[in-house]
């Protein structure tokens, strides 16, 4: 197993701490900002997001003239989070209590009748608080007059199950609200990305939500009190996953297996009932059973027992009373491994999860954080999380090789973006003279997160907001993009990285910018990508400090925005991988990607190749003028591929001039 992420965690307490209200640190920042109408809260699982959202609501009520509060959230076992719990004895003004005919995640009733209830609530003259999931709010604000909506705070939790997009009604809600009706609005999520590529509101709604409330992971990690590392990683098999289960799995840590979709190619193989009865034989053997819960106890090949969950099992009967079973759970040794499919994700919590082991290809970078969060969870004698991908590794002999090695970028992509989630952001600025700085710059070491880069382009009002709200979202756009996943693997060539495919996306993702802003967010998204998760180093007592940038380290004093055109923001991310797999394999992935690339070419691709490698080539090569497209060469070949490609773009713009 090798980790392509290691992020060790300065243990400060900062995030577990209460103030003089009982708030956490995350849960201070959105309360100072709590008279704003529209609120949009980032922050990762375990932050307490939910009481967060109790906090602003009862302060709405009481102090705002708001008169309702509903509470929505994706699934119905989610709404346990929004359960009675006590507050005044922590500090704050008043406990959060919901009347159990309110809270719909308990109600066992019909959408239908779920739906008369919620019409009910918003006419009813005393009524203030309901929870209810975010199909019953759809179904249940159909179609009814906005005027009854006017005044209602609403408090959306994982709020990238909206989009902008036209099909999704729960985007088209937030838009109804925000443009027909006084409603205020708490909207949170820990992942604000989606993994179909479309954005989670449209530009002008989330405007109205600025400025953003950032909580990252690595601000909540870093001030827990017992997790002191974290690693994310990968392992490769060929064929049967299950062969490769002994390799990953350490039955000493406690461990939650997401099975692969029997859809998938990875899970076909096997009924999903035959995959966990298999998990289990590697497990040990089963020596007992508890009925009442449906855990196993099955008893390792060193003679420990360990109590084994199967939320796999078809049986509701069986499912509800393993569910029922895991929300009660309260000691550590209440379960060792837990074996799920689609379930035990967004929300689940088993705060001594030491390890996540997923298995296969996940449809979205979302999916990814969501079950990374299951681990991270803070518990006293908890040191380190793992997370661990089981990848298929592309076979040359597969007949479906191209399709293969897609699948293997995209969970490669995954990890790095897990690394920008998780690790610490380094801040980049415009390096300045002491003279001409107002403000006198930090000394080194004052500010281990900042970096200051000669000739960076200043950023303005509307790039910054990009650069400190936006950063992670436009990673996992750009990791994501199918040109950018083909070149973490591919050869070389970081200026088309750097000067055509990052630019690109960012001219994409934000239409309104100009060129200069453009360049301006790109030479930030590929120094963050860049330097993610490296450290500064002091070799010597000279004073100076080195931060490795992709293959090399740079002295911050000689950090200049020249070297930015040069940087493959994947290096390292090559070498770790290039490290794990066997020459053949290395090159048979990187052949489908040439092939793939081979397929097309934009033109200002052509434009790059011909006007920076053509002369590079020509100096390697004496005496010729252009390769041929028969070179051995992948990078000749695509130089070819170039000059052929802008003469007909002439021949095209000569024609159309006649």
């Amino acid at each position: 197993m090798h980790n392509l992420v290691e992020v060790e965690y300065a243990r400060t307490g900062k995030s577990s701490n209460t103030d003089a209200l009982g708030m956490r640190e995350m849960q201070a920042m959105v309360y100072a900002q709590r008279h704003r109408q529209h609120l949009l809260v980032k922050a990762p699982p375990a932050s307490g997001k939910s009481r967060a959202m109790m906090f602003v609501a009862l302060d709405k009520l009481a102090n705002q003239g708001v008169k309702k509060v509903i509470v929505a959230v994706p699934q119905q076992n989610i709404g346990r989070s929004f359960k009675d719990t006590p507050l005044k004895k922590f500090g704050f003004f008043a406990d959060w209590n919901v009347a159990p005919y309110w809270n719909l995640c308990l109600n066992a009733g019909s959408e239908n009748s779920k739906k008369s209830i919620v019409q009910e609530f918003l006419d009813h003259p005393t009524a203030t608080k309901l929870v209810c999931t975010h199909a019953t709010l759809l179904n249940s604000l159909n179609g009814i007059d906005a005027r009854k909506l006017d005044n209602v705070f609403f408090g959306i939790d994982e709020f990238h199950h909206g989009s902008a997009d036209e099909d999704n009604r729960l985007g088209t809600l937030i838009r109804r609200l925000l443009n027909e009706t006084s409603a205020h609005i708490l909207a949170m999520t820990g992942s604000y990305f989606r993994g179909d590529a479309v954005p989670v509101m449209r530009p002008e709604d989330e405007a109205m939500f600025q400025p953003t409330i950032n909580y990252n992971y690595y601000q909540q990690l870093n001030g827990y009190k017992w997790l002191k590392s974290l690693g994310i990683g990968y392992s490769f098999f060929q064929g049967n996953y299950l062969t490769a289960i002994p390799d990953v799995l350490d039955t000493h840590k406690k461990t939650l297996i997401h099975i692969p979709h029997p859809n998938s190619k990875t899970g076909a193989f096997m009924n999903k009932h035959d995959q966990v009865a298999e998990i289990i034989k590697y497990i040990g053997e089963i020596v007992d059973r508890d009925y009442n819960n449906y855990l196993y106890k099955v008893k390792t090949a060193d003679g420990r027992i360990l109590t084994v969950g199967d939320l796999v099992e078809d049986s509701k009967e069986q499912r509800d009373a393993l569910q029922s079973y895991l929300q009660r759970m309260n000691s550590r040794d209440s379960l060792d491994i837990l074996i799920a499919l689609g379930t035990a994700k967004e929300g689940f919590d088993w705060e001594w999860c030491e390890h996540c082991v997923t298995i296969g290809i996940r449809a979205s970078l979302t999916e990814v954080v969501q079950i990374i969060g299951r681990c991270t969870r803070d518990c006293e004698g908890k040191t380190h999380a793992q997370f661990t991908n089981l990848i298929p590794c592309p076979d040359a002999a597969q007949d479906d090789i191209s399709m293969a090695v897609n699948d293997f970028l995209k969970a490669i992509s995954a990890s790095l973006l897990m690394e920008q989630v998780m690790a610490p952001k380094w801040n980049f600025k415009t390096k300045v003279d002491d003279e001409d700085n107002p403000e006198k710059p930090k000394k080194p070491g004052e500010d281990d997160h900042v970096i200051e880069v000669k000739d960076l382009p200043k950023l303005n009002e509307k790039t910054k907001a990009i650069v400190e709200n936006d950063l992670d979202t436009l990673v996992a756009t750009t990791l994501s993009d199918k040109n950018i996943r083909e070149a973490i693997i591919g050869e070389g060539m970081a200026e088309m990285i750097t000067e055509v495919y990052i630019p690109k996306i960012i001219r994409d993702t934000y239409p309104d910018l100009n060129e200069e802003e453009v360049d301006a967010v790109a030479k930030h998204t590929i120094l963050t990508i860049a330097t993610q998760g490296e450290q500064v180093v002091v070799p010597d007592d000279s004073g100076n400090r080195f931060i490795r940038i992709a293959n090399k380290f740079v002295n911050l004093n000689d950090l200049d925005i020249n070297l930015i055109a040069e940087i493959n923001p994947f290096q390292r991310a090559y070498e770790v991988v290039s490290k794990s797999l066997t020459p053949e394999v290395l090159r048979t992935i990187q052949y489908v990607i040439e092939d793939k690339r081979s397929e097309k070419l934009s033109d200002e691709e052509a434009i790059l190749l011909f006007t920076k490698y053509l002369p590079k080539w020509r100096e390697g090569n004496p005496g010729k003028t252009k390769p041929e497209i028969t070179d051995g060469d992948p990078l000749a070949r695509r130089i070819a591929m170039a000059i052929e490609h802008l003469r007909k773009l002439k021949r095209n713009k000569l024609a159309q001039q006649q």
